[in-house]
């Protein structure tokens, strides 16, 4: 049976993280391996975190870098990537394991979008679908890979925004397509409740394709965040 890592990037993250955590001790309690790296919070994350985890650490602030970080000290079989505010589906050690005895070596999950907007559905429909498509997975979908084929890939870019998109163009290049798990993870929709789902919508795809020309992800991060 495979072990796996989970490493979670955080950033003042306390109102989503403890209900992130809790659903993950089932999982600590099979032996699986649940990391936090803080990028300077400055609310409670850090303690927040501490009773639920197995590691938290403090890494510079950059979720390339935290999730290198949390790689780095990782003593599993896989890497799994998830982010603060996204819950796995059940059972995904057994769902992972799968995927890789079928000569997989990374992969990703579904996603379906917590929230009230319809439209949140369409949008989780369209990831997943132009994934699938592409062979490019989102942070969203819970990217996992196994240790070894991650660094030697050299791990996740240091880039301030789509550092995701970058690590699968590397590992499809090197390894092959992803496995495209039907399970799905379940990933808070607040950010496009906070600005409007349609305004997310249309910010991202002019980020997607500025990125897509070459703009420095830096200034792309900036005007994301």
């Amino acid at each position: 049976m495979i072990r796996l890592s989970i490493v979670i990037p955080v950033r003042n993250e306390e109102s989503v993280l403890c209900a992130t955590l809790e659903r993950l001790q089932l999982l600590r309690a099979d032996g699986h391996e649940v990391i936090v790296v803080d990028g300077g919070s400055d609310d409670a994350s850090v303690g927040t975190a501490r009773p639920l985890a197995d590691q938290v650490i403090v890494a510079a602030r950059g979720r390339a870098t935290q999730m290198n970080a949390g790689a780095a000290i990782a003593t599993g079989d896989v890497l799994l990537f998830l982010h603060a505010d996204s819950w796995l589906p059940a059972d995904p050690a057994d769902a992972i394991a799968s995927a890789l005895s079928a000569d997989a070596r990374w992969g990703r999950f579904d996603v379906v979008i917590d929230g009230r907007p319809a439209i949140l559905r369409v949008v989780a429909w369209m990831m997943n679908a132009r994934s699938r498509l592409t062979g490019i997975a989102t942070g969203d979908q819970g990217i996992f890979v196994d240790r070894a084929t991650f660094f030697d890939a050299g791990g996740y870019p240091s880039i301030e925004l789509f550092e995701d998109i970058e690590l699968s163009w590397v590992l499809k290049r090197r390894v092959g397509r992803p496995a495209c798990l039907r399970q799905r993870i379940v990933t808070s929709g607040r950010r496009w409740e906070r600005h409007g789902p349609c305004r997310t919508i249309i910010a991202m795809w002019r980020l997607r394709l500025a990125y897509a020309l070459g703009a420095d992800p830096a200034g792309l991060a900036r005007r994301y965040s």
